[in-house]
């Protein structure tokens, strides 16, 4: 079985950092592409950043020069660390990772539980 497991989320002011992290365990052989996505009330689930394996990443212009996203591979970890934050940053935000369990199995998509992220102004 495979979990992606996020942490790091929680309350902050408007201006405040916070650091995602979102962990991969189990049964996994390698994992390809992995990404941050968030969803605030009311609206739909959208794209915050994404990295391949090779360390290339892309970012929604929205939160171009404020957010990172990074991984380490060695510990099957992405991480989105978040600058100046904003209240319309308020969400809950999720991890995925294209991943394989085994070498003779199809790249399959997995989704973390998420975290809440709340900037108070």
């Amino acid at each position: 079985q495979v979990r992606l497991v996020e942490s790091g989320g929680g309350l902050v002011q408007a201006g405040g950092s916070l650091r995602l992290s979102c962990a991969a365990s189990g049964i996994i052989f390698s994992i390809n592409a992995m990404g941050w996505y968030r969803q605030a009330p009311g609206k739909q689930r959208e794209l915050v950043a994404t990295i391949t394996s090779d360390g290339s990443t892309n970012h929604a212009d929205s939160v171009k020069g404020r957010f990172t996203i990074s991984r380490d591979n060695a510990k099957n970890t992405m991480y989105l660390q978040m600058n100046s934050l904003k209240p319309e940053d308020t969400a809950v935000y999720y991890c995925n990772a294209d991943l394989k369990r085994l070498p003779i199995e199809s790249i399959r998509t997995y989704w973390g539980q998420g975290t809440q992220v709340t900037v108070s102004s």
